[in-house]
């Protein structure tokens, strides 16, 4: 049976979380997963503050403005401290995103949502970073599914992360956490 992927389940508690952890003064967020924008003009909404969302999205039946294409490479090269809230709001796990904002050193608010699959696999290179081998991973892939989020959690202590501000269930976590300088 395939995953289904349900656009902003649990809308009122990502809404709280985002504003929970809005920052003070002005608010400049990149969206990395920003679909249709409801979210952030939830927010907005709610909070009566002007909030600059710059938005990505790879979807082609998105009809707002919004840098279309692949959120890595614009991770990559974008001026990541114009921003000082970054959204990964993914339907997965965005490893891959949380890795290049800790290799190039972004300080900020981080937004995330973290759903394991009906399978429970990780990112193979997540596995590897908290101490699994690849050998391992790519003979038996579900092996670490049951304690992915610990696994998660560990990887984000390894890069300095000592404190989540969480809502979730078994599969689906929606967090986030401040980097600091």
């Amino acid at each position: 049976m395939a995953q289904t992927k349900t656009d902003n389940s649990f809308l009122a508690d990502k809404i709280a979380l985002r504003i929970r952890h809005l920052p003070k003064g002005d608010v400049n967020v990149l969206d990395c997963f920003a679909g249709t924008g409801k979210l952030w003009d939830a927010v907005q909404e709610t909070t009566g503050r002007t909030i600059r969302v710059l938005p990505i999205d790879k979807r082609k039946d998105i009809n707002r403005f919004r840098l279309p294409g692949n959120n890595l490479r614009f991770l990559q090269t974008l001026d990541l401290s114009k921003f000082n809230v970054i959204d990964l709001d993914a339907y997965g796990i965005p490893f891959a995103q949380l890795q290049v904002l800790f290799e190039r050193g972004y300080k900020g608010t981080v937004i995330v949502t973290f759903i394991q699959s009906v399978f429970g696999q990780l990112p193979h290179e997540l596995a590897v970073a908290v101490g699994f081998s690849q050998t391992m991973m790519d003979k038996i892939p579900t092996l670490l599914g049951a304690r992915g989020w610990e696994y998660f959690c560990q990887w984000l202590a390894n890069h300095g992360v000592s404190r989540l501000f969480h809502v979730g269930s078994s599969r689906k976590h929606y967090f986030a956490f401040r980097i600091s300088e």
